[in-house]
């Protein structure tokens, strides 16, 4: 099935995301350097017909969720955007159907969180986001991003414009704010659960490894915030599960048939 899209800078795409715990939206490794793999200048050859060549494009449609389509650009996109996050590396290889697979959570997500009221994210709190972005991001030392000519031509590297990269955030920022409210509010870990977690599971890797464990007391905290995400990725899970049930959510194949 094929379409074509007017591309213009309100279209929202769908959010990066990975979303964080389930979606894991932020992994621990660092971006790839400009001019190699995966860089801006290896980001700027893929682009052409994308989001970056305006005007009307010829787009396969590679799922469905409730009415709401996702293209195979949208796809490319999150392979860009997923580039730019700090301290993240794609792999070499982009694997593509778990690219879609978060694409259709993402949509899911986002539908829902449109039915909540004061939901917008307001421009102040992007900005400030963003420039902690900036900050964060180590290709961002050499084009001097907090330059607004400097971040506009990192930006370009990956083929985003700079508003494009603003609301594809605030979206990002949309979707991670419902999941906290949503699940997180209602999450109390106990002593016995932070105990446990630090006797069964941490100090047997600290013995592993040789080395002298820090004390309970100094990193319960740490320990929480880690049982707070298993639990969150948990009911997310399960509540996706719900709502793919729910609603209508049609994958595509590259031959166009629907599944």
């Amino acid at each position: 099935m094929r379409v074509k899209r007017q591309r213009s800078a309100e279209w929202p795409g769908a959010v990066a995301l990975v979303v964080v715990f389930a979606l894991r939206v932020c992994s621990a490794q660092t971006a790839t350097p400009a001019g190699q793999a995966g860089g801006p200048a290896a980001a700027t050859s893929s682009v052409a017909g994308s989001s970056v060549a305006r005007g009307t494009i010829l787009d396969a449609v590679v799922a469905v969720v409730n009415g709401e389509v996702i293209l195979e650009s949208d796809v490319d996109e999150e392979r860009r955007f997923e580039q730019i996050q700090p301290y993240r590396r794609i792999a070499a290889e982009f694997q593509r159907e778990r690219a879609i697979e978060r694409l259709v959570n993402r949509a899911l997500i986002l539908q829902q969180a449109q039915l909540e009221p004061d939901g917008a994210i307001t421009d102040e709190a992007l900005d400030e986001q963003l420039a902690t972005l900036k900050k964060d991001i180590p290709e961002c030392k050499q084009y001097q991003c907090e330059t607004d000519a400097g971040w506009e031509k990192f930006l370009a590297g990956y083929g985003f414009t700079v508003e494009e990269f603003r609301e594809r955030w605030r979206q990002r920022m949309v979707l991670l704010r419902f999941i906290e409210f949503r699940f997180r509010s209602g999450i109390r870990i106990s002593d016995d659960e932070i105990k446990a977690y630090y006797e069964k599971t941490m100090l047997p890797e600290y013995a592993k490894q040789k080395v002298t464990p820090p004390k309970l007391e100094t990193i319960s905290k740490r320990i929480e915030e880690v049982l707070l995400q298993q639990q969150v990725g948990a009911l997310l899970q399960d509540w996706l599960k719900s709502l793919r049930a729910q609603g209508s959510v049609r994958m595509i194949t590259p031959d166009g048939v629907a599944r």
